[in-house]
Order: structure tokens, then C-alpha cells, then sequence
């Protein structure tokens, strides 16, 4: 008898989380698009200081270190000097920290809200309610379809600036060879 009340206690209390996570994944959706403009303009910023950035980052002689919009760690590094190579590396993590998050978080979230409606699905089934089976399915469906929109539309800004911070770390590496 305890086992069947702690089987439907649990079933209410996953349905209450189903309107949390609903909310949550639409949040998700706005930052995904928000991330992947603010990457673009990253981009832009960046091809736009590419050569200025390059040319310091070559030389072979020593000049003032100076700081290069769309370049983070670097701008970091020029701000404080003395900087570790560890303290760079928490820079360059605290970059990719929310996309990363978001990108892994997403498709959890969309599978969460696609179970929770699995059950009266399967309940409107063994009652014969057509109708109630493809609501929730519908529900459930739309669900994780927007985990992994989400997910797909933060993973890609993530890689590409893993790779950018990684190439930053090393110029800086070079540059601190030259000082």
C-alpha cells in the first residue's frame, strides 16, 4: 500500500514540474537566439580586428601590448599583466561557461518534459481517449524537439569560440615568451 502511494505521489509531483520546465525551455529558446546573435557580432567584431591582432601577436619585435575589441582573453591578459596561464585558463572557461550549460542542459529538459506527459498518454490509451493520448504526445514531442533546437543552436557559437580562446591562450603564451 506505501509503495503505491509513494508511486502516485511521485506521478502528481512530476506533473507539477512540467509547467517550470515549459517555462524554462522557452527561456532557453530566447537565450539560444540571443547567444548565437551576440556570437555573429563577436564575429564580425573580430574579423574586423583579425589584422590589427595578427600583426601583434607575429612581431617579432617587442611593442606595447594592446587591447583588440571581439578578443576577451586577450584584452584580459593586457588588463592585467600579470596574469598565470591558470587564471587565463578560468577567463577563457567563464567565456564558454552559459553556452556550454545551455547546450547540454537543453536536450535534458526537453526529455523531461517529453516523459512527464508519456504517462497520461498511456493512461488516455488504456481508457481508449484518443484524444488525450495525441495532446499529450503533441506536448511531449514539441518538447524535445525544442531541447534540441536549443541545444543545436548554441553548440555550434560554443565550438568555435572554444577554438578562438584556445588560439588566444597561445598567442598570449607567445607573447609573455617575448616580454
Amino acid at each position: 500500500m506505501n509503495i503505491q502511494l509513494l508511486e502516485v505521489t511521485m506521478a502528481e509531483a512530476s506533473k507539477l514540474l512540467m509547467a517550470p520546465i515549459i517555462v524554462l525551455i522557452c527561456l532557453l529558446v530566447v537565450y539560444a537566439i540571443y547567444a548565437l546573435g551576440r556570437f555573429c557580432s563577436q564575429y564580425l567584431v573580430r574579423k574586423q580586428n583579425k589584422l590589427a591582432y595578427t600583426r601583434q601577436v607575429t612581431s617579432d619585435e617587442f611593442n606595447e601590448i594592446t587591447s583588440h575589441a571581439g578578443y576577451p582573453i586577450h584584452n584580459y591578459f593586457v588588463n592585467h599583466p600579470t596574469a598565470s596561464d591558470d587564471e587565463l585558463e578560468v577567463v577563457a572557461l567563464k567565456q564558454l561557461e552559459n553556452l556550454r550549460i545551455v547546450t547540454r542542459i537543453a536536450p535534458m529538459l526537453g526529455l523531461i518534459a517529453t516523459m512527464i506527459p508519456m504517462g497520461p498518454a498511456l493512461q488516455a490509451l488504456a481508457d481508449g481517449n484518443i484524444q488525450g493520448i495525441s495532446e499529450n504526445l503533441i506536448i511531449a514531442f514539441a518538447a524535445v524537439i525544442w531541447g534540441l533546437v536549443i541545444s543545436s543552436l548554441t553548440f555550434w557559437p560554443a565550438s568555435v569560440k572554444k577554438r578562438w580562446c584556445a588560439n588566444e591562450l597561445i598567442n598570449i603564451r607567445k607573447l609573455k615568451g617575448q616580454a
